[in-house]
């Protein structure tokens, strides 16, 4: 007699755009059990619909007993809520010595419970998604190859970024949005470090986007820019001795000018304003520039700009709403939310348009005898027309695929930790190529 499956309950915190296919995956597997737990019970319910081995549950951050007594039924928690959430899952998680996943970078407040999660016996994996995530892995599959046949790492760059697929690149931006650009807005604040050729180079977040390049990648061409501190990657990786390490992100020509512009503006202050309300567009941007009301408010930008009138940032300005009578959308907060919102407006997938994730690692490698490689490793994915799209699927696959491999104690890996290790990256890497989501590597030997 066929013996079935064992029951594995799986708890997953959080309903947002990316959850979908993760939540798909586990209900799949034979034998599991899926609750999805958020604020807003009809986006749970519409995961589970139809779904015997599905449940769904309104649930409050705030509430920590009914989180305790939630983590507590289930085998595995994962959690899909904003980083800022995820020590209080965990500190639930160690108390109850459940197993957690997350797609978040580790935070030094989930870094500081390494001690306790493994004295609990539980995994905490994180930075399992997209980037991070895959970026990671995919490295580190290069890097491991490379050391494994006596080679060293000389020179690594990375880059990734979630655009539209060329078709779908239909706007002045170059650029659309899933859900709310505010996120996308506040990391263009971030200042950035990483080493070139030795050096360390450090740029403050009002100068980031005054230093980008372009980057080939098959017939595409878009802007690179440095994504945060990079130098910490140095030893994640086993790389200390590599003259050059940089994670960058990519978007399409012309949005690191009109970024640029955006900072000197004033648009990512996210200050409270409290004058918004009755206000037009142009008045809005008359706030910005300064100048008399009767004025030209297209050459006051411009002047203030330091721009041609008919630039392509200010067609850009222009095109976002910044010259007209309408009025300031009613929005709560600085000039970030008065961005945000124009940007929301205007930027959004129509349906049936696809996005476009692209990952690019490029790396230098050398060898005893003189042996020099390049070596670069891509992934193109793109979503699905009316259906998932590439950044909910690179995302939120990779943190499901784990979740399977912990629950079947394939992943022995204890304490807070990242997907670093050949236990953790080759079997996920491989089930997510077999889902047609693949890095492809080509080598050149010098």
């Amino acid at each position: 007699m066929k013996r079935s499956p064992p029951e594995r309950r799986v708890l997953v915190l959080g309903a947002g755009l990316v959850s979908r296919p993760l939540v798909d995956y586990l209900l799949r597997q034979p034998g599991y059990r899926v609750t999805v737990a958020t604020r807003t019970v009809s986006k749970a319910q519409a995961l589970v619909a139809g779904r015997p081995n599905g449940e769904a549950l309104a649930y409050d951050i705030s509430d920590t007993a009914q989180l305790g007594a939630l983590v507590g039924r289930h085998d595995l928690t994962i959690s899909l809520l904003p980083y800022t959430h995820h020590p209080t899952v965990a500190r639930a998680c160690i108390e109850r010595r459940k197993h957690m996943v997350t797609t978040s970078y580790v935070s030094d407040a989930m870094r500081e419970m390494d001690a306790s999660a493994r004295a609990a016996g539980i995994t905490v994996l994180n930075e399992i998604g997209l980037d991070p995530g895959i970026d990671h892995m995919s490295a580190m599959r290069v890097i491991h190859r490379v050391q494994r046949e006596g080679g060293s790492i000389v020179h690594f760059y990375s880059y990734c970024g979630g655009l539209p697929a060329p078709e779908a690149n239909n706007n002045p931006l170059g650029y659309k949005f899933s859900w709310s650009p505010r996120g996308v807005l506040l990391a263009g604040r971030n200042a950035a470090r990483y080493r070139k050729d030795g050096q360390t180079v450090e740029i403050p977040g009002p100068r980031l986007f005054e230093n980008y390049w372009e980057v080939r990648v098959d017939d595409m061409t878009f802007e690179a820019y440095p994504n945060r501190d990079s130098l910490g990657y140095l030893a994640v990786y086993g790389i200390e001795n590599a003259k050059t390490i940089l994670r960058g992100t990519f978007r399409n020509p012309g949005w690191c000018r009109f970024l640029k512009k955006v900072v000197e503006l004033g648009l990512l202050d996210d200050t409270p304003r409290h004058d918004l309300a009755g206000m037009t567009m142009v008045q809005f941007t008359r706030s910005l520039v300064g100048g008399s009301a009767g004025s030209d408010i297209r050459l006051a930008l411009a002047q203030k700009l330091e721009l041609p009138p008919d630039s392509e940032v200010m067609l850009k300005f222009e095109w976002l709403g910044f010259f007209s009578q309408e009025p300031v959308p009613p929005v709560k907060g600085g000039n970030i939310d008065v961005l945000t919102a124009l940007m929301n407006a205007r930027m959004q997938y129509a349906p049936g348009e696809r996005d476009m994730i692209v990952l690019r690692h490029e790396f230098t490698a050398e060898f005893p005898g003189g042996r020099r490689e390049e070596i670069t490793s891509t992934l193109i994915d793109y979503g699905i027309p009316n259906g998932d799209s590439a950044m909910a699927r690179t995302v939120s696959l990779p943190a499901a695929i784990a979740t399977r491999l912990i629950l079947e104690g394939r992943i022995e890996r204890r304490g807070v930790c990242i997907p670093v290790e050949p236990a953790i990256f080759h079997p996920v890497l491989d089930e997510l190529a077999a889902m047609g989501i693949q890095c492809v590597e080509k080598t050149t030997v010098r």
